[in-house]
This record gives structure tokens, sequence and C-alpha cells, in this order.
């Protein structure tokens, strides 16, 4: 059974977002071996200068390099990433199955992004949309489509 881990930077504030994400963990169990890892975000002043923004994303960086498991793949959520369909995210989780992969990582960063070091360390680097969204719900979105991709790749029923 493959272990997907998720590591992002910052913690869910709020309830929903918690009851959301646990909910597609729980289900997440009937596939693979799911693993939420959170690593503390830094303060980020509405205002940074881009010496403090860089600043910021190392730190962040730095902790998930420390968290990862550096012998096993990291996709890396980024808006600059590739942009796929659930069908084609699903057959990708499959592929590295099939390559005897057993731990699939997917990193999350925080709200300025994550930094070179953290992307240079991906094998991929995937994009939900051009559009940006708040850490907390990209978690939840997430989490579905691993699900989704699960569901896809067992032939089960899924909404379109």
């Amino acid at each position: 059974m493959m272990h997907i881990t998720v590591l992002t930077v910052g913690r869910l504030s709020e309830s929903w977002w918690r009851d959301a994400a646990a909910e597609y963990v729980k289900r997440l169990t009937r596939y693979c071996q799911p693993q939420i890892i959170e690593v503390a975000d830094e303060k980020a002043p509405e205002k940074a200068s881009a010496g403090e923004r860089q600043r910021i994303l190392d730190a962040e960086g730095e902790r998930i390099l420390k968290a990862a498991d550096l012998s096993s793949p990291i996709w890396a959520l980024d808006v600059r990433g590739r942009k796929m369909d659930s069908e084609t995210f699903a057959d990708r989780i499959n592929e590295q199955s099939l390559q005897g992969i057993s731990h699939l990582q997917f990193v999350i960063g925080g709200s300025l992004g994550l930094s070179e070091k953290v992307l240079s360390a991906s094998s991929q680097r995937v994009s939900f949309s051009d559009m940006t969204f708040p850490h907390q719900l990209m978690r939840v979105v997430l989490l579905e489509q691993i699900y989704r991709g699960f569901r896809i790749i067992r032939g089960e029923p899924y909404h379109k």
C-alpha cells in the first residue's frame, strides 16, 4: 500500500477545515497510508520587503526539507507547475506505484509559496489552477483529489 504524505506550512485554524481534511484522510485509508505533516509558518508582514519575503520562504523551506523524506518523490504544488485533469493526476500517481515507488509526498507552501530549494528538490510541480488559494483550502482540495485519484485508479465511481 502506497504511503502518501502531505507536507504543509501552517495549521488548519478553523474547525471546518480540520473536519474536511480529517474526512478525506479517513477515506484515503482504504487506498493508502495517509500522513499530514505540518511545519510552522513564518509571520509575513503585509508589506514585506523582498529580503524579508526571501527570509520567510527560506525558513519555511528549510522546515519542509527537514521534514521530507528526500529519498522519495516530492510533488510541489506551484501555480507555475503542470496543470492536469483528475484522470491524468490519477494516472501519474498510478505510474509512480507501478514504478515501485511506495512513498509519494505532496508539498503545500505558506502564504508566499515555496522556496527555490523546495522547488528544486521536487520531482514534479503541480498546478491546480492559475489562481492562488489559501493553503488551508488547498490542503482540502489536494486531499480530495488524491482520494478521487485512487478511486479512478481502482475503477470506482466518482463525480465528474
